[in-house]
C-alpha cells in the first residue's frame, strides 16, 4: 500500500469529506456536516497557505550523518515529533464507515506502532473517553485523551475515568468552549478561568495539555494554571472564523513560553517539509487531524503506518538537506519568509 492506494480507500469510504489529494481547506471550506468551519470557512485555508508561504534554507556543507528524528516527551520517546490530533463526530463529519470508538480503537494501537501516539476525542457519549482511554491504557499509556470544557463535575467524570485506565498525559481542547452543544449545557459549560484551570490540572495530577491557544496572553495563563504543554491551534475555523493562521502566532508564543512548557502546533500541516517549518519557529511537535482520518478510512491500521511513515521520511529528509542532524539543532535560522 502506498499514499495513493489511501487516498483511493479514502474516497470509496468517506463522506462528506472529500479525501482531497492535499488536504488544504478549500473543498469543504464553510461545509458542515463535514470538516468546514464557521463564517467564511478561510482559517483552514490559511492554516495551510502560511506553511507554503515559509520557505526552508538548504545547507549540505555538514557531516554525512543521519537524521534522528526522535522525540523525548513526559519520560518517553517517539520516532517522530508527530502526533494524530484529536478528531471527534466520525460519522457524521467523514462517513459511515467508522463510529468514534471504531476510530479510536483503529488509531490508537497503529499510532503507538508506528512510533507516535494520538490525542483522542470526546463527545456527548461518555463511552468516546472511555473506551479511548481504556484502549491507550491497553496499549502500555500510548495516548493523550483530549476532554472538552465541560461543566466541573464531568471534566471530574472524564479524569477518572483516563486515570482509572492508566493513561500518562491528558489534555483539554478549551477552544471547544465555542462548540453550540457545550454552550447550551446546565450547568453550564465552555470558557475556564485560570483558577478554574488550575483546579482541574491539579486534580488529574499528569502531564495536562491545554490545546486551543492562539496568543502569548492565552500561553501564559494556561503556564499559570499548571500546564505542561499547550497545542497552538484554532480548531480549523470550527469554533471561530477570521482567526490567523497558527504558523503565524506560534513564534511570537515560542519565544515567550518555550522551555518553561511543550509547545505543540496543530492546523495545515500537511508534509515533513511542514513539520521542519514548525520546529524552526519553536514547536516541540506537531499534530495532524484530518490527514490520519484519511488514513484510518482509505487503509486502516496499515494506511496509518504508511502515512507516518511519508511524513517521517520527509522530516528526515529535510533536515539533511538543512544540515542538521537531530531535532534539537533545527531553528529559525533553517527557514525564510517567517
Amino acid at each position: 500500500m502506498d499514499y495513493q492506494d489511501i487516498l483511493q480507500g479514502a474516497k470509496d469510504n468517506m463522506g462528506p469529506c472529500k479525501a482531497c489529494p492535499v488536504c488544504n481547506g478549500m473543498a469543504c471550506k464553510n461545509h458542515i456536516p463535514g470538516p468546514g468551519a464557521k463564517g467564511v470557512g478561510d482559517v483552514a485555508i490559511r492554516n495551510y497557505q502560511k506553511w507554503q508561504e515559509i520557505r526552508v534554507n538548504m545547507d549540505t556543507i555538514c557531516e554525512n550523518l543521519p537524521a534522528d528524528t526522535s522525540l523525548e516527551l513526559f519520560g518517553e520517546t517517539y520516532r517522530y515529533p508527530i502526533f494524530a490530533a484529536p478528531v471527534g463526530a466520525m460519522k457524521m463529519h467523514y462517513g459511515d464507515k467508522y463510529d468514534d470508538l471504531e476510530y479510536n480503537g483503529i488509531l490508537i494501537p497503529a499510532c503507538r506502532d508506528a512510533g507516535i501516539a494520538a490525542f483522542t476525542g470526546d463527545g456527548l457519549n461518555a463511552e468516546v473517553v472511555r473506551s479511548a482511554a481504556k484502549a491507550i491504557g491497553e496499549n502500555g499509556g500510548c495516548g493523550i485523551p483530549t476532554i472538552k470544557p465541560w461543566n466541573r463535575q464531568m471534566v471530574f467524570e472524564k479524569i477518572d475515568l483516563v486515570k482509572a485506565a492508566g493513561a500518562r498525559a491528558m489534555a483539554m481542547d478549551i477552544d471547544a468552549a465555542g462548540l453550540p452543544f457545550l454552550k447550551n449545557m446546565e450547568p453550564p459549560a465552555g470558557s475556564k478561568s485560570v483558577e478554574e484551570m488550575r483546579e482541574i490540572i491539579d486534580y488529574a495530577d499528569m502531564p495536562f495539555i491545554v490545546k486551543g491557544i492562539m496568543t502569548v496572553r492565552g500561553a501564559v495563563k494556561a503556564m499559570e494554571a499548571g500546564a505542561s504543554g499547550i497545542v497552538v491551534s484554532n480548531h480549523g475555523g470550527r469554533v471561530l472564523d477570521q482567526t490567523p493562521a497558527t504558523a503565524e502566532v506560534l513564534p511570537e508564543i515560542a519565544l515567550a513560553v518555550k522551555g518553561k512548557m511543550k509547545i505543540f502546533v496543530d492546523g495545515g500541516l500537511r508534509s515533513g517539509v511542514d513539520i521542519f517549518k514548525a520546529l524552526a519557529l519553536g514547536a516541540d511537535a506537531v499534530l495532524v487531524g484530518r490527514p490520519y482520518v484519511t488514513a484510518v478510512y482509505g487503509g486502516g491500521a496499515e494506511g496509518v503506518k504508511v502515512y507516518t511513515e511519508k511524513l517521517g521520511a520527509e522530516l528526515a529528509d529535510t533536515m539533511a538537506m538543512c544540515g542538521v542532524h537531530k531535532l534539537s539543532e533545527v531553528d529559525r535560522t533553517m527557514i525564510y519568509g517567517a
